[in-house]
């Protein structure tokens, strides 16, 4: 009876140092899991970034560097729009008028020039990623069309008038396409891609190197 009672009393000893011990580094395996998690953010927000643009940001990890910019950072499309314009020359000199009227198919390109740098902080709470704000990163010409075409007696269309036309067509285009809010819906793209992709417990914010956060 003595024997058994000593056993038992062996075993409810060891369950509690068992329990204490357990309880005592729970504050350590809980960091521990939850630094596994951040860093597991961290390799997928890298490889999202090199899907979608070949970039491999700086990223820290509550204030940690966990990876350094690896490549050059210099811009990330993350939208494309077909944009159309028409652009008129209308020219009269002694009586005797000239016209040339154009028309434009040009693809825009929105998206971020990273010049100014790439940075993305995880942190338990929130995932910052901060950038500047979105642009017009360019315009590629698709098709031009010439809708007028009209010479004056001696008012004759040269070279450079025809030049002159073609020049604009690709700053109206630019200008149309950030004036339509290309810009802001690339922004928004951007968020609700790299959400998608990461698919994170806690909030993905995009902070903008000119305002405090974005909405």
């Amino acid at each position: 009876m003595a024997l058994a009672l000593a056993l038992i009393a062996l075993i409810l000893a060891t369950t509690v140092v068992i329990i204490f011990l357990r309880l005592e580094s729970w504050p350590a395996r809980t960091a521990r899991q939850r630094t596994a998690e951040l860093e597991r953010l961290g390799k997928n927000l890298r490889a999202a970034f090199i899907d979608m643009g070949h970039l491999q940001p700086r990223i820290t990890i509550n204030d940690r560097v966990y990876m350094e910019q690896t490549t050059p950072v210099s811009e990330l499309a993350v939208l494309s729009r077909q944009i159309e314009v028409e652009h008129e020359l209308l020219h009269t000199w002694v009586g005797s008028s000239k016209r040339v009227k154009l028309h434009g198919t040009f693809t825009a390109k929105a998206g971020f020039d990273l010049q100014q740098g790439l940075t993305i902080d995880i942190r338990p709470e929130e995932i910052v990623v901060q950038l500047p704000h979105a642009r017009i990163l360019g315009v590629e010409q698709q098709q031009v069309d010439v809708l007028e075409f009209e010479n004056g007696l001696w008012n004759r269309i040269s070279g450079q008038d025809v030049q002159s036309e073609l020049s604009v067509l690709p700053q109206l285009a630019s200008k149309k396409a950030a004036d339509s809010g290309l810009p802001a819906e690339a922004e928004q793209t951007l968020q609700r891609q790299l959400e998608q992709r990461i698919q994170a417990p806690q909030p993905l914010r995009l902070v903008f190197k000119d305002e405090k956060k974005s909405e």
